[in-house]
């Protein structure tokens, strides 16, 4: 195992968040996060961003909200 940097640990963040990194790749980062407080706390502040979104994501508009952004999808779609 080896302590990859901050330049790349910042650089691969967003893929290391979705784990889509290689399992080394995932490992040196990990390795560095235990060993930098600068680059936790990114990652940190990665994690409560992404945990907001997908919360965010989750929540429905008011059905008559829906329904007139349809309309005008529909209307638009028909005018071309």
């Amino acid at each position: 195992m080896t302590d990859c940097g901050c330049d790349k640990a910042k650089s691969e963040l967003e893929e290391y968040l979705r784990r889509e990194l290689s399992e080394r790749d995932f490992q040196d980062v990990s390795d560095h996060l235990a060993t930098c407080d600068d680059c936790s706390e990114e990652h940190l502040l990665g994690i409560t961003l992404t945990q907001k979104v997908q919360k965010a994501c989750q929540e429905k508009a008011p059905e008559q909200l829906r329904d007139q952004v349809l309309l005008k999808l529909r209307q638009a779609a028909s005018a071309h």
